[in-house]
């Protein structure tokens, strides 16, 4: 259902400053923003994931972090140590990065393995699987997706928004359908990278999107407010 309200346009969105120069007051501001507006949940990179936790302690957004972002090229080992100990940190879900050069050069089970190692050193909290799609034909998407949702993933996501391009409709609509056949429709599907206008986040949602991940959220309820999205 596409949101019509402020509050449920608030409800799909990860209100997300990974930026490196990003700064603890920075990261304070973001989390005061996410409870001011009901934003879903604040994304950090892992050294803010302790301050985001003591910040949202007691208040609706999840605190959730990212691991082997923004590449995927940590060996599993050390991908899935980082994931482990954001959760035992107090992150409520964890967007990887999948391997990317792995999927390209068809070591499939090593794909699959990095993922299946992260989830399990995640235990319940949701893994968040980042395709970046705008490195990959629309078979290796097919491909990360089933791969992902096999190894128990409870997301498939577009785009890290550090490489060469973000989300797309027609990725999202992809992502939509083959997680749908892979996994059935209780597999999530967030779209990220370049969401910085209301008219694009809604169009996401429309796509097949669940959530959304975006450093614009406050101005996309702004617009919203005064009427844009058309």
């Amino acid at each position: 259902m596409i949101p019509s309200t402020q509050a449920s346009l608030a409800a799909c969105i990860d209100h997300t400053l990974l930026k490196p120069d990003a700064t603890p007051a920075d990261i304070e501001r973001l989390c005061a923003q996410a409870v001011r507006h009901g934003f879903k949940a604040v994304c950090v990179n892992p050294w803010h994931l302790p301050l985001a936790v003591r910040c949202l302690r007691g208040s609706a957004p999840l605190p959730i972090t990212v691991a082997g972002f923004p590449l995927g090229a940590s060996q599993t080992l050390i991908k899935a140590r980082e994931a482990g100990l954001a959760v035992e940190q107090g992150a409520a879900e964890v967007d990887m990065v999948l391997n990317v050069g792995a999927l390209k050069s068809g070591d499939m089970a090593l794909v699959r393995q990095d993922v299946f190692e992260v989830v399990r050193a995640c235990g319940p909290a949701p893994v968040k699987v980042i395709l970046e799609t705008c490195l990959l034909s629309d078979a290796e998407k097919e491909l990360a997706c089933r791969l992902a949702v096999d190894a128990g993933a409870a997301f498939v996501k577009t785009s890290t928004g550090f490489a060469v391009g973000g989300a797309t409709e027609a990725d999202v609509r992809l992502l939509r359908r083959v997680v749908d056949q892979s996994g059935g429709p209780g597999i999530g599907v967030k779209a990220s990278g370049g969401i910085g206008t209301l008219a694009a986040a809604l169009r996401m949602l429309a796509a097949g999107a669940d959530r959304l991940g975006t450093s614009a959220s406050v101005q996309l309820l702004a617009e919203m407010q005064a009427g844009g999205g058309a």
